[in-house]
This record gives C-alpha cells, sequence and structure tokens, in this order.
C-alpha cells in the first residue's frame, strides 16, 4: 500500500497544486519519505488512518519523513497512528525507537486538522525547517509512554503552533537548539512534561535560542509548566528575548521552572553550565500549582541568568500562596500583589 502512496506523491510533486488524497479507512503501512523538491505547492489530503506497523529496524529513524519540500500543505482530519503501544515495552539493547513524523528542510509549509496519536518516540520533528505553521493539531499518548514528546524543534526559524492540543508522556513542546522566532498559542498541554526550551548545551557547535513566545496556553497536570533546561557541563551557547504571557496553570508540579543543572546521567560531576540565559518575561502566569515551590530558578554561577522578570504572577498551592527560589538569577518581580511576591 505505501508504495502506492510514494507513486501518488511523485505524481503530485510533479504538478503545481497536485495532491496526494488517502482516503477513508485505516492502512497499515511500515515507512516512507515524501521528498521534494515539487514543481508547486503540493497538497496531502488525510482523510483515513495511516497506521505504523510494530517493526523498528527502520534505517532513518522515522516513521514517515517529509524533506526538501517547500509550499507542503497536509490537512483532512485524518489520523497518524504511531503504533507505540507495541513498542514502549521495548527491551532490546541500544534500541532507538522511530519518530512518528519527521518535517526536514520544509519551508513555506502549514499542518492542519490532523491529528498523531500512540507515537513510538517524538510525534512531530521539525529540523532547518522555516515558516511552518502547525494549526489545530491533535497529539495524544498516555502519560505514561517514554520519549512521546509532542512536537520537537531544532536549528528552525519562523515556526507557529496555534490551537493545538497535546498530551503525551513527554514534552509537549520541545525547542532545542537553534530554535528562533517560534510562536505557541492557544495550546492545551496535560499530561506531558510542559513546554520545555532545551535540553541545551550537550553537542559543540549549538546554535543560539531566541525570540520565543508562549501564550494564551493552558497547562493541566504536568510536571513541568514553562520550563528552560541546560546540561551542566555544558557547551556555550545563548537563549534570549524569551515571552511567556497570559498561561494558565492547573496543578502543574513546577510551573516556573529554569534548570541549569540537568544531568541525564545517573553520576553527574559537580559542574556548571555554559549557557546564558537573558532577557526572559514571564507575564499573567496564574493558577495552580502541585507544589509549595512554583518559581524554581536554579541557574548557573558561571552564567548567572540575567534581566529575568515577572509581572502579574498568581499561582497557589492548595489555596495557599506559593514560594520562589532563585540561585544565580537577576529577578525582578514587578508590581504588586503578585503570588509568589519575591525570592525566598
Amino acid at each position: 500500500m505505501m508504495q502506492n502512496f510514494l507513486k501518488a506523491w511523485k505524481e503530485a510533486c510533479r504538478t503545481n497544486g497536485g495532491v496526494l488524497l488517502i482516503p477513508l479507512g485505516t492502512y497499515l503501512v511500515r515507512d516512507a519519505t515524501f521528498q521534494g523538491p515539487c514543481r508547486g505547492q503540493t497538497k496531502v489530503n488525510l482523510k483515513g488512518t495511516l497506521k505504523a506497523t510494530s517493526d523498528l529496524t527502520l534505517d532513518a529513524g522515522y516513521w514517515i519523513g517529509f524533506s526538501y519540500v517547500e509550499n507542503l500543505i497536509i490537512y483532512g482530519n485524518g489520523t497518524f497512528d504511531g503504533n507505540g503501544a507495541s513498542a514502549w515495552g521495548c527491551k532490546c539493547q541500544n534500541c532507538k525507537l522511530p519518530i512518528s513524523i519527521s518535517f526536514a528542510f520544509v519551508r513555506n509549509s502549514k499542518v492542519q486538522d490532523i491529528n498523531s496519536v500512540n507515537s513510538k518516540s517524538f510525534h512531530m520533528n521539525i529540523f532547518a525547517s522555516q515558516n511552518m505553521t502547525l494549526d489545530n493539531v491533535g497529539i495524544s499518548a498516555p502519560g505514561n509512554s517514554p520519549n512521546t514528546d509532542g512536537i520537537h524543534i531544532g536549528k528552525s526559524n519562523n515556526i507557529r503552533i496555534n490551537n493545538a492540543h497535546i498530551g503525551t508522556g513527554d514534552d509537549c513542546i520541545a525547542m532545542l537548539d537553534g530554535s528562533t522566532n517560534v510562536n505557541i498559542s492557544r495550546v492545551s498541554c496535560g499530561p506531558g512534561h510542559g513546554i520545555s526550551i532545551g535540553s541545551l548545551g550537550t553537542n559543540p557547535q549549538e546554535k543560539d535560542v531566541s525570540s520565543i513566545t508562549v501564550s494564551n496556553c493552558t497547562l493541566t497536570n504536568t510536571t513541568n509548566g514553562l520550563r528552560i533546561k541546560t546540561v551542566a557541563p555544558s557547551q556555550p551557547i545563548n537563549v534570549y528575548n524569551i515571552r511567556y504571557q497570559h498561561i494558565i496553570m492547573n496543578n502543574v508540579q513546577n510551573p516556573i521552572i529554569i534548570d541549569q543543572h540537568y544531568c541525564p546521567s545517573k553520576n553527574c560531576p559537580k559542574a556548571e553550565s555554559s549557557v546564558q540565559i537573558k532577557d526572559v518575561k514571564y507575564d499573567d502566569v496564574r493558577g495552580s500549582s502541585a507544589t509549595k515551590i512554583a518559581v524554581n530558578f536554579d541557574c548557573s554561577r558561571n552564567k548567572q541568568c540575567q534581566d529575568i522578570h515577572l509581572s502579574g504572577v498568581n499561582l497557589t498551592f492548595k489555596g495557599q500562596p506559593t514560594t520562589a527560589s532563585c540561585s544565580s538569577a537577576n529577578i525582578k518581580f514587578i508590581g504588586p500583589k503578585q503570588t509568589p511576591s519575591g525570592c525566598s
């Protein structure tokens, strides 16, 4: 069946305005790459369900890939089903589960009104892409499913995510190095690990992260809310011009957190991050925290967080005021009647 879809893609790709139609029904497929460049605008009308096999031996590391395509439109209320339950309990050594949908070197494109469920690993990975919009997408996997990030973004510019409903076993949205001009709005997140920048500083030659705006989002029962995470020790890069505004937290364990001492291994040296975090603004972040410490800035002693501003923050724990823990950070609480109102 996948060969038929690939053949239809080639025909659509050769035609300006060509359409690959995946009709109603469920189609069990192994893996495929839909590659350009195409002659003009190319559409994928997904009406049915593409379901992944249980095969883990995918050479490309993903199940469905779109690469080197410009003016791509994916729409149609259909579903990508990663068949993750067949792999989440995998006991194989050095086993790297495939990403469900990969976008690499994709430009001026839109993904609208589609669903991704039960990915084996990340649901969507956006890499080295520009000017992409994801609108009204639904992403879901059980809260205990491993590493099922909703949307992963790296080395990409001008990415917009609007009106998304994301519930996973890991980050709802993760922005890695080289993510710039990302606008996230009207996203509901939960379960999951929240909306994250990082991990950063792991590899040499990573790129700065800048101009990120997260607005009008709701996080419910997540392990983190708005998180910036860097490894320690780390490579030196910068994170700056970050804006969080009009955010609702519902029983979130770490509503506002900067963690510059993240170390995924069990034997971590006492080290500091070399990632500089500066110019981060939190405006109108309100709701309930699942912990007494609702604001936690654990910054690097080598590269202290600079120009961190909080205004209109109102976070409570079991109906009582929360506290803020601040280390190696230049922080200003701007305006009256904030909860917490300062660093403890």
